[in-house]
């Protein structure tokens, strides 16, 4: 039987900032704590301890990145388990966050039906800073000043895991030096700009990040309830090892699927 939101108990994780490769191991960990029943579903909301560019499982590395441009500008290459496109982050620019909820909440729907639903308080919160923003299938949130985030989702046992990269503002001349297919896109539609494609959200609200991270949590706790929480000190422990053993180590970064 499908679930609603309002059927769950709803935690916030919003702590500081951590490596890149952290945060795919602990949307694994947080994703499996839900899916056994030892953790209520949990928006978590990302801190960057540094830049990366975040792959998706079925992409190849040298295809989707620069490598030397990466290294020369200190970016961390990690590889999500979930699909979709390569993500380009820096921390102060960047709004990152993962829902990780029981398989219930979107039973009977299709992959593009829950992306639109699991987006949708999104576009909600969006809408109240004035940003007319849209669900493009599959994976984009976009607006008539372009695309403003990009989604991956997969299905983990009994929980579905739904995260979204947001940009808050872009240095799209280092962006377009170290992603290959951001080259490729404005070459093929004559675009001039990076930003005609992704259009930052400091350029369409004037707000500070923190401002429109408030004004999301803010609008998820109004609609469906939200606890704050912490990691378990045991979380965080597997999720270490779970870089160790996977997420940080170059058999899962540079495979080619």
């Amino acid at each position: 039987m499908r679930t609603q939101w309002i059927d769950h108990n709803w935690q916030l994780i919003h702590g500081g900032p951590q490596s890149p490769a952290l945060h795919m191991a602990l949307d694994e960990v947080i994703t499996d704590e839900v899916a056994a029943g030892r953790r209520a579903p949990t928006l978590r909301v990302w801190e960057w301890a540094s830049s990366a560019v975040a792959i998706g499982r079925f992409q190849s590395l040298r295809n989707e990145v620069d490598l030397v441009a990466a290294r020369r500008h200190g970016i961390e290459i990690v590889r999500r388990a979930t699909g979709g496109g390569a993500m380009f982050i820096e921390p102060g620019n960047t709004i990152t966050y993962s829902l990780s909820a029981p398989e219930s909440l979107v039973a009977g729907l299709s992959f593009e039906q829950s992306y639109a639903f699991m987006d949708s308080w999104v576009l909600d919160a969006l809408r109240s800073l004035g940003i007319e923003a849209w669900y493009q299938p599959l994976n984009d949130i976009t607006s008539k000043g372009g695309k403003i985030a990009g989604a991956a989702q997969m299905r983990r046992g009994k929980a579905v895991l739904h995260h979204v990269t947001m940009a808050y503002d872009i240095d799209s001349t280092k962006m377009l030096q170290v992603l290959r297919i951001s080259r490729e896109k404005l070459s093929d539609k004559a675009t001039q700009s990076a930003n005609k494609r992704v259009d930052p959200l400091r350029s369409q609200t004037g707000l500070p990040r923190e401002d429109i991270i408030t004004r999301m949590i803010d609008t998820f706790r109004y609609a469906y309830g939200l606890h704050d929480d912490v990691l378990s000190a045991d979380e965080l422990a597997r999720a270490e090892a779970l870089v160790c053993a996977k997420f940080g180590t170059p058999l899962w970064t540079e495979a080619v699927p």
